[in-house]
């Protein structure tokens, strides 16, 4: 029996015996104990408002771990339009639920000042990466991967050694945090997780409940785009400036969606590909009505040599 079983009466805050923490020191203090019990800590960091992308995490990380600590906060800092941060949903009681019904033990849901004291001014320590984070998001929107990996890396520091979950949809997010945890050493092990999708092959994302139907219906042309530009490649298309054209012109056919970028990279570097070679990212951006949609696919050399 870890040390949170026999407390759990004592602590218990939210649905079906999940440990819904607000502070800071008693969220590191209990991940503490459960390592020094024995049990493998594994992390899932959230802003909430979770769909089943997010419960997949939390499966992946019950399945591989002891103990796993769902983190719930939405974060100021990696928000360019304050109107988006006032509109980004918030479901407390279900996300609660969600959690415990996929394996997560300890919630932690701090208010914003537990995060950053003084809030509303900004932090004096801001971290930042170079490297993955420069170009598309980190183009579209300056300072955002700052303020992504200043809150990851105050999350990393109280949960201390751990796996962390996270999923692929936000791919260029993931190799952002990678490059964080190998240039810092923090101990923690980074797992990246497949997209999960609707049945109708659009994205899970928390934003899509900001979509009308028909904005809905539009937003599957971030899907068909990069298929589209699977496609290319598959067939032979050695060009990468025609496959983001013909990225591109498939969004470009839903009057509803306004393209930010289509773009095909490195998968280990994020740096714009040249040639069809190894392992390559097809990444999309647009924006649907109100609401900014990203979207990606991997691509391998080898496939086009098969195809070919």
């Amino acid at each position: 029996m870890s040390s949170m079983d026999s407390k759990a009466d004592v602590t218990e805050d939210g649905a079906d015996g999940v440990l819904v923490v607000q502070g800071a020191t008693e969220f590191a203090a209990l991940l503490c104990t459960e390592r020094a019990c024995g049990r493998r800590v594994g992390l899932v960091p959230t802003m909430g408002a979770l769909h089943a992308g997010h419960t997949s995490l939390i499966e992946r990380a019950s399945s591989e771990c002891d103990v796993v600590a769902v983190t719930l906060f939405v974060n100021p800092l990696q928000f360019n339009d304050p109107a988006d941060l006032l509109r980004y949903p918030r479901d407390l009681d279900g996300d609660l639920t969600k959690c415990a019904g996929s394996g997560a033990q300890i919630v932690f849901a701090p208010p914003v000042e537990e995060m950053y004291p003084g809030y509303p001014d900004p932090p004096f320590t801001i971290v930042h990466v170079g490297g993955p984070s420069e170009g598309l998001e980190g183009e579209s929107r300056p300072g955002h991967f700052d303020g992504v990996v200043t809150v990851v890396t105050k999350l990393f520091s109280l949960a201390g050694a751990c796996r962390a979950y996270f999923g692929e949809k936000d791919f260029q997010q993931l190799a952002v945090v990678r490059r964080l945890v190998a240039d810092l050493c923090l101990p923690v092990e980074v797992v990246g997780c497949p997209t999960l999708r609707d049945r109708d092959g659009l994205a899970m994302s928390s934003r899509n409940c900001r979509l009308s139907p028909s904005q809905r219906r539009a937003a599957l042309a971030l899907h068909r785009s990069l298929e589209a530009g699977r496609l290319a490649l598959a067939d032979g298309e050695a060009d990468l400036d025609v496959v983001r054209g013909v990225m591109r012109a498939e969004m470009a056919m839903e009057e509803q969606v306004e393209c930010d970028y289509a773009d095909v990279v490195d998968a280990r570097t994020l740096r714009r590909a040249e040639v069809v070679a190894g392992e390559l990212r097809l990444l999309v951006a647009a924006r649907v009505g109100p609401v900014r949609l990203i979207d990606n696919e991997g691509f391998t050399a080898a496939e086009a040599e098969v195809a070919v």
